[in-house]
């Protein structure tokens, strides 16, 4: 069964889900959770928030860069680099350390852009990533668009 982003609610629903995530990197997996929380947003492919608890020790520090950004929803987030071996990607992945009222279970989760890893799968189906480069959605048979993200979608 497949599901449409415009079924999704506004504001962004947060579900636990049991599906199998994977991501790896540079030869690394880094994840490999079944304990993820999937952040479901009208036009948006669903976001993974992967408990900290649940990412390799030792990839993740807090980004070098000055990137914020502020949800209206979630609140304000925290940017995460991610380094395996001597690969370093910068500002792979975010959070919400203190999130707004009604999004509490993301504090201690973080979410990734599956576009600037090797590989992200859901349930062994390697993720698509959202278009362009500010939303971090991952796109599998699952769900169906159009997805906001691409050129000409900042307005709907």
């Amino acid at each position: 069964m497949t599901e449409s982003v415009w079924d999704y609610p506004r504001p962004p629903r947060v579900e636990r889900s049991s599906e199998h995530v994977v991501i790896e990197h540079a030869g690394r997996r880094i994840v490999d959770t079944q304990r993820a929380l999937r952040v479901l947003e009208t036009s948006h492919p669903p976001t993974y928030y992967i408990p900290r608890s649940d990412v390799a020790d030792g990839v993740l520090e807090p980004a070098r860069s000055a990137r914020r950004s502020v949800c209206e929803f979630k609140g304000v987030a925290a940017y995460w680099d991610l380094t395996v071996g001597d690969r370093r990607v910068p500002d792979v992945a975010w959070s919400y350390p203190r999130p707004a009222s009604g999004y509490e279970v993301l504090a201690d989760h973080v979410a990734f852009y599956p576009g600037l890893l090797d590989r992200c799968l859901v349930d062994d189906e390697v993720v698509q990533p959202q278009p362009g480069d500010f939303y971090g959605g991952w796109i599998t048979s699952r769900v169906r668009g159009p997805f906001k993200g691409g050129p000409g979608s900042a307005g709907w």
